[in-house]
Protein backbone atom coordinates (compact mmCIF):
# COMPACT_ATOMS: atom_id res chain seq x y z
CA UNK A 1 0.00 0.00 0.00
CA UNK A 2 1.32 3.44 -0.55
CA UNK A 3 -0.47 6.83 -0.56
CA UNK A 4 -1.83 6.76 -3.54
CA UNK A 5 -4.08 4.32 -2.52
CA UNK A 6 -5.26 6.34 0.74
CA UNK A 7 -5.56 9.63 -1.93
CA UNK A 8 -8.01 7.40 -4.08
CA UNK A 9 -10.01 5.91 -1.08
CA UNK A 10 -10.33 9.20 0.35
CA UNK A 11 -11.47 10.95 -3.06
CA UNK A 12 -14.45 7.90 -2.97
CA UNK A 13 -15.05 8.88 0.57
CA UNK A 14 -15.10 12.51 -0.31
CA UNK A 15 -17.86 11.36 -3.24
CA UNK A 16 -19.66 9.08 -1.28
CA UNK A 17 -20.13 12.05 2.02
CA UNK A 18 -21.48 14.19 -0.46
CA UNK A 19 -24.42 11.95 -2.11
CA UNK A 20 -27.70 12.77 -0.59
CA UNK A 21 -27.93 10.37 1.92
CA UNK A 22 -29.81 9.54 5.79
CA UNK A 23 -26.34 10.56 7.42
CA UNK A 24 -25.50 13.37 5.11
CA UNK A 25 -29.21 14.18 6.08
CA UNK A 26 -29.34 13.85 9.51
CA UNK A 27 -25.72 15.77 10.19
CA UNK A 28 -26.86 18.96 8.23
CA UNK A 29 -30.40 19.07 9.80
CA UNK A 30 -28.41 18.57 13.49
CA UNK A 31 -26.41 21.47 12.68
CA UNK A 32 -28.81 23.91 11.76
CA UNK A 33 -30.98 22.99 14.15
CA UNK A 34 -28.74 22.52 17.02
CA UNK A 35 -25.61 24.59 16.55
CA UNK A 36 -22.05 23.65 16.29
CA UNK A 37 -21.73 21.10 19.47
CA UNK A 38 -24.47 18.56 18.23
CA UNK A 39 -23.58 18.99 14.64
CA UNK A 40 -19.96 17.59 15.02
CA UNK A 41 -20.89 15.22 17.93
CA UNK A 42 -23.41 14.01 15.43
CA UNK A 43 -20.22 13.85 12.81
CA UNK A 44 -18.16 11.97 15.51
CA UNK A 45 -21.42 9.20 15.60
CA UNK A 46 -21.73 9.11 12.06
CA UNK A 47 -17.74 8.68 11.51
CA UNK A 48 -17.46 6.65 14.45
CA UNK A 49 -19.61 3.78 12.82
CA UNK A 50 -18.67 4.11 9.35
CA UNK A 51 -15.13 3.44 9.87
CA UNK A 52 -15.96 0.52 11.70
CA UNK A 53 -18.29 -0.90 8.51
CA UNK A 54 -14.75 -0.08 7.09
CA UNK A 55 -13.41 -2.22 9.56
CA UNK A 56 -15.52 -5.00 9.92
CA UNK A 57 -15.54 -4.81 5.50
CA UNK A 58 -11.89 -5.27 5.72
CA UNK A 59 -12.21 -8.35 8.19
CA UNK A 60 -14.63 -9.69 5.58
CA UNK A 61 -17.97 -9.40 7.22
CA UNK A 62 -19.49 -9.40 3.80
CA UNK A 63 -18.63 -12.76 3.74
CA UNK A 64 -20.41 -13.31 6.80
CA UNK A 65 -23.40 -11.77 5.23
CA UNK A 66 -22.93 -13.78 2.13
CA UNK A 67 -22.73 -17.55 4.04
CA UNK A 68 -25.85 -15.58 6.05
CA UNK A 69 -28.09 -13.50 4.14
CA UNK A 70 -30.59 -13.85 7.15
CA UNK A 71 -27.89 -12.05 9.17
CA UNK A 72 -27.93 -9.10 6.74
CA UNK A 73 -31.75 -9.19 5.75
CA UNK A 74 -32.02 -9.03 9.83
CA UNK A 75 -29.77 -5.86 10.33
CA UNK A 76 -31.47 -4.05 7.13
CA UNK A 77 -34.67 -4.39 8.30
CA UNK A 78 -33.89 -3.06 11.70
CA UNK A 79 -31.67 -0.37 10.36
CA UNK A 80 -34.90 0.69 7.77
CA UNK A 81 -37.39 0.77 10.75
CA UNK A 82 -35.20 2.83 12.59
CA UNK A 83 -34.83 5.37 9.92
CA UNK A 84 -38.41 5.21 9.81
CA UNK A 85 -38.77 6.01 13.15
CA UNK A 86 -36.80 9.31 12.67
CA UNK A 87 -38.80 9.85 10.14
CA UNK A 88 -42.33 9.96 12.07
CA UNK A 89 -40.86 11.78 14.96
CA UNK A 90 -39.70 14.67 12.46
CA UNK A 91 -43.05 14.71 10.59
CA UNK A 92 -44.91 14.41 14.13
CA UNK A 93 -42.61 17.28 15.72
CA UNK A 94 -42.30 19.61 12.21
CA UNK A 95 -44.66 22.34 14.25
CA UNK A 96 -43.08 21.97 17.68
CA UNK A 97 -40.45 24.30 18.60
CA UNK A 98 -36.84 23.42 18.94
CA UNK A 99 -36.36 22.03 22.85
CA UNK A 100 -33.15 22.39 24.72
CA UNK A 101 -31.70 19.21 25.65
CA UNK A 102 -29.26 19.20 28.88
CA UNK A 103 -26.54 17.16 26.75
CA UNK A 104 -26.97 17.23 23.35
CA UNK A 105 -23.59 16.77 21.98
CA UNK A 106 -24.15 13.28 23.99
CA UNK A 107 -27.64 12.84 22.26
CA UNK A 108 -26.35 13.82 18.73
CA UNK A 109 -23.50 11.62 19.03
CA UNK A 110 -25.46 8.45 20.05
CA UNK A 111 -28.19 9.55 17.20
CA UNK A 112 -25.89 10.04 14.62
CA UNK A 113 -24.36 6.17 15.63
CA UNK A 114 -27.65 4.73 15.14
CA UNK A 115 -28.16 6.00 11.57
CA UNK A 116 -25.15 4.91 10.02
CA UNK A 117 -25.18 1.74 11.95
CA UNK A 118 -28.79 1.16 10.36
CA UNK A 119 -27.30 0.48 7.08
CA UNK A 120 -25.62 -2.05 7.27
CA UNK A 121 -25.09 -1.86 2.98
CA UNK A 122 -22.18 0.28 4.09
CA UNK A 123 -20.02 -3.26 4.56
CA UNK A 124 -20.99 -4.36 0.97
CA UNK A 125 -19.77 -0.50 -0.17
CA UNK A 126 -17.13 -0.59 1.84
CA UNK A 127 -15.86 -4.32 0.62
CA UNK A 128 -16.35 -2.80 -3.19
CA UNK A 129 -14.17 0.17 -2.85
CA UNK A 130 -11.62 -1.39 -0.95
CA UNK A 131 -11.00 -4.16 -2.86
CA UNK A 132 -10.75 -2.28 -6.40
CA UNK A 133 -8.28 0.47 -4.19
CA UNK A 134 -6.48 -1.69 -2.28
CA UNK A 135 -4.36 -4.28 -3.00
CA UNK A 136 -5.12 -7.80 -1.32
CA UNK A 137 -2.15 -8.73 0.91
CA UNK A 138 -3.27 -6.05 3.62
CA UNK A 139 -1.29 -6.21 6.98
CA UNK A 140 -3.24 -5.94 10.16
CA UNK A 141 -1.35 -2.49 10.57
CA UNK A 142 -2.33 -0.91 7.48
CA UNK A 143 -5.65 -1.91 7.72
CA UNK A 144 -5.98 0.08 10.92
CA UNK A 145 -4.39 2.75 9.31
CA UNK A 146 -7.15 2.87 6.36
CA UNK A 147 -9.74 2.49 9.28
CA UNK A 148 -8.04 5.32 11.54
CA UNK A 149 -7.74 7.58 7.72
CA UNK A 150 -11.57 7.07 6.96
CA UNK A 151 -12.69 8.06 10.57
CA UNK A 152 -10.51 11.15 10.76
CA UNK A 153 -11.66 11.84 7.23
CA UNK A 154 -15.44 11.58 8.42
CA UNK A 155 -14.81 13.84 11.08
CA UNK A 156 -13.01 17.04 9.52
CA UNK A 157 -15.87 17.15 7.40
CA UNK A 158 -18.90 16.85 9.74
CA UNK A 159 -16.98 19.06 11.36
CA UNK A 160 -16.87 21.96 8.83
CA UNK A 161 -20.14 20.72 7.79
CA UNK A 162 -21.28 21.77 12.03
CA UNK A 163 -19.27 25.16 11.33
CA UNK A 164 -20.69 26.61 7.87
CA UNK A 165 -24.43 25.08 8.89
CA UNK A 166 -24.23 26.77 12.95
CA UNK A 167 -24.29 30.20 12.62
CA UNK A 168 -26.98 32.71 13.14
CA UNK A 169 -28.15 32.93 9.40
CA UNK A 170 -28.67 29.54 9.02
CA UNK A 171 -30.67 29.00 12.13
CA UNK A 172 -33.23 31.62 11.83
CA UNK A 173 -33.52 30.42 8.21
CA UNK A 174 -34.05 27.10 9.62
CA UNK A 175 -36.30 28.45 12.02
CA UNK A 176 -38.60 30.32 10.13
CA UNK A 177 -39.25 27.32 7.53
CA UNK A 178 -39.04 24.45 10.26
CA UNK A 179 -42.14 22.63 9.64
CA UNK A 180 -41.55 22.40 6.10
CA UNK A 181 -37.85 21.68 6.24
CA UNK A 182 -38.61 18.98 8.89
CA UNK A 183 -41.39 17.49 6.98
CA UNK A 184 -39.08 17.37 3.68
CA UNK A 185 -36.13 15.27 5.78
CA UNK A 186 -38.85 12.86 7.16
CA UNK A 187 -40.20 12.72 3.61
CA UNK A 188 -36.38 11.67 2.45
CA UNK A 189 -35.63 9.89 5.51
CA UNK A 190 -38.79 7.59 5.09
CA UNK A 191 -38.18 6.79 1.64
CA UNK A 192 -34.93 5.97 2.11
CA UNK A 193 -36.09 3.73 4.92
CA UNK A 194 -38.27 2.05 2.49
CA UNK A 195 -36.11 1.66 -0.20
CA UNK A 196 -33.59 -0.20 2.41
CA UNK A 197 -36.53 -3.12 2.75
CA UNK A 198 -37.37 -3.29 -0.70
CA UNK A 199 -34.49 -3.60 -1.80
CA UNK A 200 -31.90 -6.62 -2.26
Amino acid sequence: MDPAHLIAFNLTLLAAMAAPGPALLYALRMSVAHGFTAGAATGAGLGLVAAAWTGAALLGLEAVFTLFPWAFAALKVGGAIYLLYIAVGLWRDARRPLGDSPHPGRRAFWGGAAVNAANPKAVLFAASVLIVIFPPDLTLAQKGLIVGNHLVVELIVYALFAAALSTSAARNGYLAAKPHLDRLAAAVLGALGLKLILSR
